[in-house]
């Protein structure tokens, strides 16, 4: 009995001591600079907030936040190698659509995109818009839905990549809208805009920032918009759901995650941070450019966000017969 409660003593003791650690380690972080781990290259909209948002938390921290581009393998490699990294706060991945949907769509990760990652906060949705070129037939998504109904087999629906959040999203839309339609990939967005005005599909999926310039300009004609709401840089587009797809509701998006382990003291003190900065006006001005809708969010509602975005893809994915990869 005196054995066991010298062992209970001495086991309390080191809990003790393990949570005086973690809380110095919370209470000075962060003593060095930080990293993001961007798993797209320079230059595009995911970059572009990343830097935005890095460089608004630096002033908070008191620390700088580096951008490390690391594109490839869909985001697997900066995935893996922010989930091996040390969970000290001080590596972080852009989280993304990419991160959801790879659960559904990989047969084997380095990695498991639940266990191995605690997401801090999300940054940003942005639209995606259902669009056709200007000498299209269609001028409005009803006009498409009555065409397409009556004539099965016949409509072909441009998106990117097989994966992407535009493929998923086309294969959403055909499947809301009850179509007997093709959902064909092309390799990039320039691809699909050009197969597009060739007359070789009649509608396209695409994430509205890199189209805004075209539909702007009259080159290309929204019919609608998949987010929640009009988006503001097309107030007149209607959304899915006026145009009469209840359930098509489908938003890219950015947040940021640590390794899982990581200090909760030290995930909620990045947060702080990130939630600080998207609601900066500065900030939101320069992401509202970007056609980015900034969302700050608690890390409970980060959580809930990814493992919701797992189901919702993860259930496209085989409704849509997608062989894993």
């Amino acid at each position: 009995m005196q054995a066991r409660r010298c062992f209970m003593s001495k086991l309390f003791v080191a809990s003790l001591l393990a949570g005086c650690v973690v809380s110095a380690h919370a209470q000075s972080f962060p003593a060095k600079p930080l990293r993001i781990v961007v798993p797209f290259g320079a230059g595009g909209v995911a970059d572009l907030t990343a830097r935005t948002v890095a460089q608004k938390m630096s002033e908070g921290l008191g620390q700088s936040v580096v951008i490390d581009n690391r594109p490839g393998a869909g985001g697997i490699v900066a995935a893996e190698m922010v989930a091996k990294s040390e969970p000290d706060g001080y590596t972080l991945l852009l989280m993304s659509n990419a991160n959801a949907v790879s659960a559904g769509l990989f047969k084997t990760l380095p990695f498991d995109p639940v266990k191995d990652f605690t997401p801090v906060s999300l940054m940003g949705t942005f639209d995606l818009a259902i669009v056709t070129s200007a000498e299209s037939r269609f001028q409005t998504l009803p006009e498409l839905l009555t065409w397409a109904k009556a004539n099965p087999g016949k409509l072909n629906i441009g998106s990117i990549n097989i994966g992407s959040t535009q493929h998923l999203t086309a294969e959403l839309f055909k499947s809301v809208a009850g179509l007997d339609a093709q959902v064909v990939p092309f390799n990039g967005t320039p691809a699909v805009m050009t197969a597009l005005r060739g007359g070789q599909i009649d509608v396209a999926l695409e994430v509205l920032s890199p189209v805004l310039p075209q539909i702007k300009g009259g080159a290309l004609r929204a019919l609608a918009v998949t987010g929640p709401k009009r988006n503001t840089a097309l107030p007149q587009v209607p959304t899915a759901k006026e145009g009469g797809l209840p359930n098509l509701v489908a938003t890219s998006w950015n947040g940021l995650g640590v390794p899982a382990k990581t200090p909760q003291a030290v995930v909620e003190r990045l947060n702080k941070e990130v939630n600080a900065a998207l609601q900066n006006p500065a900030v939101r001005q320069k992401l509202l450019e970007l056609n980015v809708e900034p969302h700050p969010s608690t890390v409970p509602q980060a959580q809930e966000w990814l493992q919701t975005e797992i189901k919702r893809w993860g259930d496209v994915i085989q409704r849509a017969g997608i062989q894993k990869q």
